[in-house]
């Protein structure tokens, strides 16, 4: 069984920053690629950042430049630092990794979400 938390969530206000983590646990042979997406109402989920199981990142054209994403390969955790806040930017933030528990065994798991509030 795999874990996978997320922290770092509130109210922050316009031009503000907040800076996200996620932490997996659990039987975890190895992590691949790892991601943020956001959901808000009556929107599809959407990809906000990702990176590769080489390094390499890529963001949503709405982010660029203003988010960050890294990891921290011996803590099994990534990493979400959100600069120049948007209203826009307004959404649950879910992490999302592709966890191998065996040998040649893999699934994507999701975490439960963390609620990110940009507002004067």
């Amino acid at each position: 069984q795999v874990q996978l938390v997320e922290s770092g969530g509130g109210l922050v206000q316009p031009g503000g920053s907040l800076g996200l983590s996620c932490a997996a646990s659990g039987t975890i042979f190895s992590i691949n690629a790892m991601a943020w997406h956001r959901q808000t109402p009556g929107k599809e989920r959407e990809l906000v950042a990702h990176i590769a199981s080489d390094g390499s990142t890529n963001y949503a054209d709405s982010v660029k430049g203003r988010f960050t994403i890294s990891r921290d390969i011996s803590k099994n955790t990534v990493y979400l630092q959100m600069n120049s806040l948007k209203p826009e930017d307004t959404a649950i933030y879910y992490c999302t990794a592709f966890v191998t528990t065996i040998p040649g065994r893999g699934f994507n798991y999701w975490g439960q979400g963390t609620h990110v509030t940009v507002s004067s």
